[in-house]
């Protein structure tokens, strides 16, 4: 398909004497099975091609169709019968972001119009096809009243020029949050979705940022202005996406876009080999929303492992389980030798072991030459999901941990729709009657979406009982910081932040941490920090760089107007943003 045409009716086509019938040759020709007419601010050029087939049609009847419009008449009835064409529009909204309006083809084109004057489109300019109309809607507003019109909504080249994602701008904060997020949003038009760099726009949107934990399907058209390609622009059908769809049909289009199967999409390759979704997750390897199990037997504790996963998913933002297969760092995917039963037992392990029932998409996919089983776990609406009946787990960037105290509180809050934070935990009167080991607990501390175009910052080596909220709003947004440190019966006990919730973890000892809370503990008891070894841009400062799980982890600082330091360990690429990007070498706008 190609969602992203023009014709003859937008002001800035190239060829201004092709004809309708012109485009759907060149469709053909590359193999096209659904195109939608996209002009700018403007359904004219869906209206012209009709307009000139009723006309033909109703000569036809009158028995005064000449030799070369009956050929012509034939030629669009044989295309239109094997190629859906969808009417739409490209919305120029306020501040020069575009949007796509594709309706289903019996849309009356009066009705079209009558939307686009409602999305403050001037009746004069109606016709004309122009790229700038004015003071248009504001682009949630646009997406809203195309989604109650019946109309798939897609944000064009969100990635580029007048894209709503602004990826080459180190600003957009809550604007770029609500821009990309939007329920009324279905999908995403990028240009880079055969880019092979980690920080591609289909990778940055694929659920695992804390800014952007809803995962966009993301798609690619031509916005051909011309039949045929030349050296700067491209021609009709020449950047296209493949769809897997049980019919041909918008609703079909919009039922794969509001759901979670996203390799039921992908570019569309003349003759290379297909794009593969699961080398390119083997790739981006372990994430949040991720994670990989070679096999499935239950000895060695194999299958209770991918069942962890499945909870924590669900307790988290939802992900896929790739089975029989590990990330591209560890050779060839072994694959399942009998997927069926794979899928089956997977299936069976789910109801007998996830409390409540959890509703999850189990099924086979090739790749490499091998089966491989995928399990996709939406993010649960009943939660805390448990395993055997007790156990709570959570995703925490690339590793599914057991939840502590203070994370089982909080999802209970949740679920229960408080969101007012849990209180610290009283110190007890005397520090004989509290045990040498304490058990973690966690409360809330600040909202988990950051305001618009601040940024956050980091921790001192001494204790920081308070962390000034200015500062607050410029730490990365993945990885951990120490807020407080107190020593009880010769073993110091901390408060831990996640970064990416702003949750925080009290009572933690170095016996009782999680990996990478062990790793910050160490470093922080040991008194590893000296402020000579950071290299500094500014207040902010990278002390550490290393790989983690086939990824980048940095341990970065910011220096505090009073001259503290905060320091956030294990940050990842997500977590990266705003002036930070500079400290760590990310200057691509991502």
């Amino acid at each position: 398909m190609d969602l992203h045409l023009h014709t003859p009716a937008s002001k800035d086509y190239l060829e201004p004497n092709k004809s309708y019938l012109d485009i759907l040759t060149k469709a053909e020709a590359e193999n096209l099975d659904i195109i939608a007419f996209t002009d700018h601010n403007t359904v004219a050029g869906y209206a012209a091609m009709m307009r000139e087939i009723s006309e033909l049609e109703r000569w036809q009847q009158d028995g005064r169709l000449r030799a070369d419009e009956k050929k012509r008449l034939t030629e669009y009835h044989r295309l239109l019968e094997k190629i859906l064409v969808l009417p739409g529009f490209e919305l120029t909204a306020t501040f020069g972001f575009h949007v796509l309006g594709i309706f289903p083809k019996d849309t009356p084109t009066r009705q079209l119009e009558l939307l686009l004057l409602s999305l403050n489109v001037p009746m004069e300019k109606l016709d004309q096809g122009e790229t700038e109309v004015g003071a248009t809607s504001d682009v949630l507003r646009a997406y809203q009243l195309i989604s109650e019109a019946g109309g798939l909504v897609v944000a064009a080249h969100a990635n580029s020029t007048h894209g709503v994602a602004m990826m080459k701008y180190h600003f957009g904060g809550q604007t770029r949050i609500a821009y990309t997020q939007d329920a009324n949003l279905h999908a995403l038009e990028v240009t880079d979705l055969e880019s092979k760099s980690r920080r591609n726009t289909r990778t940055f949107f694929n659920g695992s940022k804390a800014q952007y934990p809803r995962r966009m399907h993301c798609i690619q058209g031509s916005d051909a202005h011309r039949i045929k390609g030349d050296k700067t622009h491209l021609g009709v059908g020449e950047r296209s996406t493949e769809v897997l769809l049980p019919e041909v049909s918008l609703q079909a289009l919009m039922d794969l876009f509001k759901g979670n199967d996203f390799s039921r999409s992908r570019p569309y390759r003349r003759s290379a080999e297909p794009f593969d979704h699961i080398e390119a997750a083997r790739k981006q390897g372990a994430t949040i929303v991720q994670s990989f199990h070679e096999q499935m037997s239950r000895q060695g504790g194999r299958m209770h492992a991918i069942m962890r996963d499945v909870v924590a998913f669900a307790n988290t933002n939802g992900g896929t389980i790739y089975v029989g297969v590990g990330p591209k760092r560890r050779g060839a995917p072994k694959g399942i030798a009998n997927p069926d039963q794979a899928v089956t037992e997977l299936r069976t392990e789910v109801e007998r072991m996830v409390t409540p029932p959890l509703e999850i998409a189990v099924d086979s996919l090739k790749t490499s030459g091998v089966d491989i089983v995928r399990m996709i776990v939406p993010k649960g609406q009943d939660i805390p999901y448990v395993l055997e009946g007790s156990k709570i787990y959570l995703r925490k960037e690339s590793e599914t941990d057991l939840a502590m105290r203070d994370e089982i509180v909080a999802i209970v809050r949740r679920s229960l729709g408080n969101t007012q934070p849990a209180a610290k935990p009283a110190e007890p009167a005397a520090a004989a009657q509290r045990p040498q080991r304490q058990q973690p607990t966690r409360r809330r501390s600040a909202p988990a979406t950051p305001k618009p175009t601040q940024s956050q910052p980091e921790e001192p080596s001494a204790p920081a009982p308070t962390v000034p909220q200015a500062s607050s709003d410029l730490a990365p947004r993945t990885g951990v910081e120490i807020v407080e440190s107190v020593e009880r019966k010769g073993t110091l006990y901390h408060t831990m932040r996640d970064l990416r919730d702003n949750d925080e973890v009290h009572n933690v000892s170095r016996a009782s941490a999680r990996r990478l809370w062990r790793y910050a503990i160490a470093l922080k008891e040991k008194g590893t920090f000296h402020a000579d070894k950071v290299t500094w841009q500014d207040n902010l400062g990278l002390w550490h760089k290393y790989m983690r799980s086939g990824r980048p982890n940095y341990d970065l600082v910011q220096r505090l107007p009073n001259g503290d330091v905060r320091i956030y360990y294990g940050v990842t690429d997500d977590g990266i943003h705003g002036p930070w990007r500079a400290v760590v070498g990310l200057e691509d706008g991502q």
